[in-house]
């Protein structure tokens, strides 16, 4: 009985030691990173990484929200601190849309239409992104415009301190800025439908967890709000995965997405 309560004790440790400092799962809540992640993957964050690396741009990354820390988010860097971001909004005739392309340091994050998809959060018009890393890769990602008024082509007021913006458009959203040193600008995939850098600012480099690099496993769940997390709705999201599961996204890998 001894033995087992040992073995038990060095299992519980090892795990909660891997949790802590290696690998940690978390489950994706809202359409917010669509068409990359959907509601109900169950994504796996290597929380080492970051320890003996900096994040680079194009990175998927899960963060304390700067504004709650006790809420986790997970975004894709767009640009880090020294870095001079500008919007420009486009009308792209292929898909009929007003979208918004991002330069980063002079060089645009090209846009290259891939057509419509109709996903858990709503029909997407699907595009590819390529984003520049810092070591000179490029990352080719989608992201979804939507159908819809609500465009954010730049950071609302009041979300980043005047002193780090150059220009503003009619709309009073500064288009031209700089991103902080120790800091990081980060945006959601589903760029007319995420909470992101653009509406609360920028992310502390001491606020991020981890680099999302795997799906381990993905099924159909209801949507939620990060505020809406609970551990009674995280064991009802498991259930219904459990229930519905998406085969397809199982084991999908998400390092360079």
């Amino acid at each position: 009985m001894r033995k087992q309560l040992v073995e038990l004790a060095l299992i519980i440790g090892a795990v909660l030691l891997i949790r802590e400092y290696i690998a940690q799962a978390y489950n994706i809540p809202s359409a917010s990173m669509e068409p990359t992640l959907l509601i109900g993957d169950f994504i796996l964050v290597n929380k080492l990484l970051y320890s003996i690396s900096e994040p680079l741009r194009g990175d998927m990354v899960v963060f304390k929200y700067p504004k709650n820390p006790d809420i986790d988010f997970i975004k894709r860097i767009i640009a880090r601190g020294g870095d001079r971001v500008e919007f420009t909004s486009l009308y792209d005739e292929k898909s009929g849309l007003l979208i918004y392309r991002v330069s980063v340091n002079g060089k645009p994050y090209e846009l290259r239409y891939l057509g419509e998809e109709l996903l858990e959060g709503g029909r997407c018009h699907k595009y590819e992104e390529t984003i520049h890393r810092e070591d000179g890769k490029l990352i080719k990602h989608g992201v979804c415009f939507r159908d819809t008024l609500l465009k954010v082509p730049g950071v609302a007021y009041g979300a980043i301190d005047e002193s780090h913006c150059f220009r503003y458009n009619a709309d009073g959203l500064c288009v031209d800025f700089i991103v902080p040193e120790g800091y990081y600008f980060v945006m959601g995939d589903n760029r007319d439908n995420s909470q992101d850098s653009r509406f609360w600012g920028f992310v502390p480099r001491s606020n991020i967890v981890g680099k999302a690099f795997v799906i381990y496993y993905s099924g159909k769940v209801p949507p939620l709000t990060p505020q809406e997390v609970s551990p009674f709705i995280v064991v009802r999201q498991i259930v219904y995965a459990l229930l519905h599961p998406r085969f397809s996204r199982i084991g999908k890998p998400l390092i360079d997405k």
